[in-house]
């Protein structure tokens, strides 16, 4: 499998903008492209069976999600 590469930046929206607000923006950002859980994922084997069970799971964490988010727009 290619490796693919995934660049992640973080620029100070302002000159006075704190490192620490910089650093959560960055870790927001890794975390949306899931550079962490991809690199875990392919660290040990994993069976099939798990892997669809896991990705099935987060299908569904996901389309929970955004179930809440239209329940929401509807009721405003």
């Amino acid at each position: 499998m290619a490796k693919k590469n995934i660049r992640v930046e973080v620029t100070p929206r302002n000159p006075n903008e704190p490192v620490e607000r910089m650093i959560k923006r960055f870790s927001k950002k890794v975390k949306k492209e899931r550079i962490i859980e991809s690199y875990v994922e392919r660290s040990t084997y994993e069976k099939p069976s798990k892997r669809r069970r896991r990705e099935k799971k987060r299908r569904e964490k996901v389309l929970e999600k955004l179930r809440i988010e239209r329940e929401k727009t509807y009721e405003q």
